[in-house]
Formats: C-alpha cells, sequence, structure tokens
C-alpha cells in the first residue's frame, strides 16, 4: 500500500512539473474569470518590469489574488505587448510580483512572479 501511494506521488509530481511548462490559466473571482498567459507573453511581462524599472508598491499588507486593491493604489495600464487576454486588465507591481487587476472591481485575478 505505501508503495502504491508514493507510485501515485510521483506520478502527480511528474504531471505537474509537465504542466508548469505550458500556458499558464487561472480562475478567480466572483464572476469566474479566466486569465490564459503564453510562455512568451510572461517573459515579456517580466522584462517590461526590469527594463522599465518600475518602482514597486509598498504596502502594509500582500497583494493576493483575490483581493480588492485599495483606491489609493494606482493602477497601470497594461501594455499591449503582454498578449491580447491581459490589455483588458491593470496591473500592480509589488513584492517582485506583477498582480493583473480587474479595474471595475479592483480585485486581483491573476499574479506573475
Amino acid at each position: 500500500m505505501k508503495k502504491l501511494f508514493m507510485i501515485a506521488a510521483a506520478a502527480s509530481l511528474v504531471a505537474t512539473m509537465a504542466n508548469a511548462q505550458t500556458t499558464v490559466e487561472t480562475t478567480t473571482g466572483a464572476a469566474g474569470a479566466t486569465v490564459r498567459i503564453e510562455p512568451e507573453y510572461r517573459t515579456r511581462i517580466k522584462s517590461y518590469v526590469t527594463e522599465h524599472k518600475i518602482r514597486p508598491v509598498e504596502m502594509r499588507e500582500r497583494i493576493v489574488v483575490g483581493a480588492k486593491v485599495p483606491t489609493e493604489v494606482e493602477l497601470e495600464a497594461v501594455p499591449s505587448d503582454w498578449g491580447p487576454t491581459v490589455t483588458k486588465y491593470r496591473y500592480v507591481y509589488s513584492n517582485d510580483r506583477v498582480m493583473l487587476v480587474d479595474p471595475a472591481t479592483r480585485t486581483v485575478v491573476h499574479e506573475i512572479d
């Protein structure tokens, strides 16, 4: 029984590693918004933050997926070269992560680390 459990755990780990190299899809929020980001766009987003020396937003509490961004935090427009699936969102850069935010609700819908 213990061997069977270990084999199942190893198979699960291999499947997880394989999925990590493909398109990232996240479903969050009350409406179940789906954010799909292709790997090449994830690389562009990370490069953009570094190349443009985007200053991080400093906050007491960590910004997380599903949380609302306070109104005093300015939401930045998403550049068009980040991909067609994310241009409707705004972003906040905090704690070395880009957080995609639904501008209508100010809810974080996706984290890019």
